[in-house]
Parts: C-alpha cells; sequence; structure tokens
C-alpha cells in the first residue's frame, strides 16, 4: 500500500504544470518541456520541365512516327543546351484507337500519346528550351517547377534551427531559476514546406502564342494580332521576356522536447 500511495503521489505531482510565462515551455517535475520553431531559407536550384506528346492520324504508323520524332527532337534540344542524359525522362508512348461509337468496327484514326521530363540545373537554359521546344502541334509545354534537389539536407537544417531555439529558449527559461538543462529525454520533429516548390502551368504553348508573360508562379497568354484590315497579316509574336528568378523556398520544422532540469 505504501508503494502504491507514492506511486499515485508521483503521478500526481507530475500531472501538475508549473507556472510558466509561455504556454510552449512546462514544467514538469524536473523535466522541462519546451516547443520551439526553426526555419530555413535556399534559392531552388533544380527546375523540372513537362512536355506533353500528343500526335493523332488515320493511320498508325505516322501517327507514331512524329510523336517519336517531338520526343527525339527535344532530347536533341536538352542535350544541346547541356542536360545530362540521366536528367532527360521519357516515358512510353501510349497507342490508343478512335472508334465511331462501334469497336467492332475499324479504327477511323489512332491517337498517341506520351511525356517528356527534364531536370535543368542551369537556370539560364530554361528559356532556350523553352522558346525551342514547342514549334509544332504535337509538343505541348505543361508545367515548369522549381525545387531544391536536395530537400532532405533542407530539412535536417530546418530541424537544426529548431533545437538550437529550443535549447535557447529552454536555457533561457531555467537561467532565471538558478537551474541548468541536463540530457535531452525525449524529442517530436515535425517539417512542414511554408513554401513550397513553385509550379508555373501552361495549358498551350503553341509556336503562334509564345508570348506567354511568366510572372511568379501565374502565367498569361496573349495572342498578338493585327488589328487592320481582313486578309492583312498577322503581326509576329514577340519573343517571351526573361524569367524571373524563382522565391526562395522555406522549410519549418517544429520540436517538441523535454531536457532534465540540474
Amino acid at each position: 500500500m505504501k508503494r502504491i500511495a507514492c506511486c499515485f503521489s508521483l503521478l500526481f505531482l507530475a500531472a501538475i504544470p508549473a507556472r510558466a510565462q509561455n504556454a510552449d515551455i512546462k514544467f514538469i517535475a524536473d523535466t522541462l518541456v519546451i516547443q520551439a520553431d526553426g526555419i530555413y531559407q535556399a534559392d531552388p536550384d533544380l527546375a523540372t520541365l513537362t512536355f506533353d506528346i500528343s500526335s493523332q492520324d488515320k493511320e498508325l504508323k505516322p501517327a507514331y512516327d512524329k510523336a517519336s520524332a517531338a520526343v527525339q527532337k527535344i532530347m536533341a534540344l536538352a542535350e544541346k543546351n547541356g542536360v545530362a542524359k540521366a536528367d532527360v525522362y521519357t516515358g512510353v508512348l501510349r497507342v490508343a484507337p478512335n472508334y465511331n461509337g462501334d469497336r467492332k468496327k475499324t479504327a477511323r484514326s489512332f491517337s498517341v500519346t506520351g511525356e517528356v521530363e527534364l531536370k535543368v540545373r542551369d537556370f539560364s537554359k530554361l528559356g532556350p528550351i523553352m522558346d525551342e521546344s514547342v514549334t509544332d502541334e504535337i509538343t505541348d509545354f505543361r508545367s515548369l517547377t522549381y525545387s531544391l534537389e536536395n530537400e532532405e539536407a533542407a530539412k535536417q537544417k530546418a530541424v537544426g534551427a529548431a533545437m538550437n531555439n529550443a535549447t535557447g529558449r529552454a536555457t533561457a527559461a531555467l537561467e532565471q531559476k538558478g537551474q541548468k538543462i541536463g540530457a535531452l529525454r525525449f524529442a517530436n520533429v515535425d517539417v512542414s514546406q511554408l513554401t513550397g516548390a513553385q509550379e508555373v502551368n501552361v495549358a498551350q504553348l503553341s509556336y503562334e502564342s509564345r508570348s506567354a508573360v511568366l510572372m511568379g508562379t501565374s502565367v498569361e497568354s496573349f495572342p498578338y494580332t493585327s488589328h487592320g484590315h481582313a486578309g492583312e497579316a498577322h503581326a509576329a509574336p514577340p519573343p517571351p521576356p526573361p524569367l524571373p528568378r524563382p522565391e526562395k523556398i522555406s522549410l519549418r520544422a517544429t520540436i517538441q522536447c523535454a531536457f532534465q532540469i540540474l
């Protein structure tokens, strides 16, 4: 009975938090529980370009040949701009027959679709690649995404900043009582992304509408045409402006830990 009563008293004392100036700092028995955040910011160092390939013809071979040629064109353009072969990803070309509602009949045409993805580290090459890649009705530019190549290293730095903040706050809290922090008893870490990978989406970026204006993470396309008399030739669209430098990517780490009080 004495042993049970003693355990009950210890549990009761441990459940009563001492007064603290901040809700993120709690004194429980001989343990200090504290929560802190850490933020790490970095410029993105990797851009991912994604292209859609789509070809259609009455016969399968011409449709497949045109789609295959479009893929080879992007691969050659990537090599020309210094993109390593390991950073060029081409999926399998998918073939789909098109029927007039009755699948028992002969297909009226064939569609061939695919995807090409480029990993670009030299951002100065993005403009030339985008400008030269979409010059036909087969290749469409789907998206441009900015990210960190080594996101895990960035997360570790955010966690390190959070731990430093937690240790600093714990030290400051105990100095007021003439005490010091001891061993770390437990820690719980959560990492979230404040400003994530920035994606630029373009539904259609054809040769005739290359005047896309990229502002941050938004894109608007403006077709340039003349407003003269009927039959007058269309004005040639100006080249797209250079891509702006993407925003920094911020990672936040939240750590909740308990230190022994000495």
